[in-house]
């Protein structure tokens, strides 16, 4: 491991918090801190599966997780990608006074 490589975060397998919750969070977290950047791809499926020592469908449920809180989207034959974060003033983040 090189000097600039940051250390994964480790699942607890011994926690009462599902492994798909913890990935969902650990990518949350990429997110938010910008490693993963709006409208970029996140590894995919197989790649956290093997990254953080899951199972496929483990990773996947993770990233229904992801989906179901606005985070990610998916497209069919090219992956999931980080969705676009409304900003504090942009106007779909603004309720209308109707």
């Amino acid at each position: 491991m090189s000097d600039t490589e940051k250390p994964k975060a480790t699942l607890d397998p011994m926690s009462a918090r599902p492994l798909y919750a913890q990935l969902a969070d650990v990518i949350a977290g990429k997110i938010a801190s910008g490693e993963l950047a709006p409208d970029r791809p996140i590894p995919s499926e197989n790649h956290l599966a093997d990254e953080y020592g899951v199972a496929r469908l483990t990773a996947r449920r993770a990233a229904q997780e992801l989906r179901e809180r606005g985070l990610i989207v998916t497209v069919r034959g090219k992956g999931s990608f980080v969705a676009e974060q409304p900003t504090d003033d942009s106007p779909e983040a603004v309720e209308p006074n109707a």
